[in-house]
């Protein structure tokens, strides 16, 4: 499945119209429609637009590897609270230092480190 494809199963799922799904994402249906049909490719903003606005998981949007959707935050709080009374002290640690310790920009440098270190994963996972 094309990432167009991904796009128009994302608009479907909502059951929204060319139209109104353009408008979510401030651009107009002849820009979504060319995104469906593989005229047009999908830009580094509007990727992270869809999934902003639709809880799409980007890995899914971008490779079509895992879930559509992202967990619900009632789902990352419980995983959240399994760490924290786990045994892993990496985890609780991390999870503690990006709470207590990070800024908006630095919060800004990690999330770009982390999408390099996703895409560069997802690369490696499709070799296996």
């Amino acid at each position: 499945m094309t990432q167009g494809e991904r796009v128009k199963e994302i608009r479907k799922h909502y059951k929204l119209t060319l139209e109104k799904f353009g408008q979510k994402l401030g651009v107009t249906k002849v820009a979504i429609s060319n995104i469906e049909n593989g005229n047009r490719n999908l830009t580094e903003q509007m990727t992270k637009s869809i999934c902003r606005e639709f809880n799409v998981d980007y890995r899914w949007l971008t490779t079509g590897e895992g879930k559509m959707t992202m967990d619900s935050d009632n789902e990352v709080m419980d995983a959240i609270d399994r760490i924290m009374a786990g045994e892993s002290d990496f985890h609780k640690k991390l999870l503690k230092w990006c709470a207590t310790s990070l800024d908006d920009e630095d919060l800004s440098r990690l999330e770009k480190k982390i999408d390099e270190f996703i895409a560069e994963f997802s690369k490696k996972d499709n070799t296996i």
